[in-house]
């Protein structure tokens, strides 16, 4: 029997893979820059829809706040971590979905369990911090060369997002930032462990 590798590029649109592979990414991005037009152009104010630590009504921020932003330079100051990070977890790796997803639920559910009472926290920092911290970590885990010789230069680029986990500027939510972070590096442990089995393992 032989075996066959997958095509370089789509066998349908003639497409580059990797490019495949980055268009979720923009599509998350697109949607924080749908809901932040609507809440500058509309009423409908959607900034309240955020995380509410302890608050049964701000359960649901758990999910939204990533797409909610306190203005278009907080929305922008979070795209190109979005677009880069993104990026590199989309095409160094084969879980954007699912690193996504546990950063989301995980650090969300981290901050409205443990956030500052009475605040509404909003944006998608934590997600970019939860990317960062996936890829650093990632490519040891997993002991694959590529993943960690990316996780060595998002250290070395991103390394000042470290400040941002400290109480040092009022009205940041350092706490969504550490817990995204933080849910980064337990998927990164997660998926790395399993994706360093064999694949008759997996099975």
């Amino acid at each position: 029997m032989t075996t066959a590798r997958r095509p370089a590029r789509s066998t349908t649109t003639g497409v580059p893979s990797w490019l495949h592979r980055l268009v979720p990414v923009l599509v998350l991005v697109g949607l924080m820059w749908v809901s932040e037009l609507l809440d500058l152009l509309t009423p409908l104010q959607l900034d309240a829809y955020g995380i509410r630590p302890r608050e049964a009504d701000g359960l649901v921020g758990i999910v939204l706040s990533p797409f909610l932003h306190l203005g278009l330079p907080h929305l922008v100051a979070n795209t190109s971590g979005l677009l880069v990070l993104g990026g590199l977890v989309a095409t160094t790796t084969r879980h954007l979905w699912v690193v996504t997803a546990g950063v989301v639920l995980l650090g969300g559910a981290a901050v409205w369990l443990l956030g500052a009472p009475r605040t509404v926290v909003i944006g998608a920092s934590g997600v970019v911090y939860g990317y960062a911290a996936f890829l650093v970590v990632y490519g040891f885990v997993s002991r694959r060369v590529a993943p960690a010789l990316v996780g060595v230069l998002v250290a070395v680029l991103y390394g000042g997002l470290l400040w941002g986990v400290l109480p040092l500027q009022p009205g940041i939510s350092w706490q969504g930032h550490l817990f995204g972070g933080a849910a980064g590096v337990m998927m990164a442990v997660v998926l790395g462990r399993r994706d360093r089995r064999p694949a008759s393992a997996r099975r």
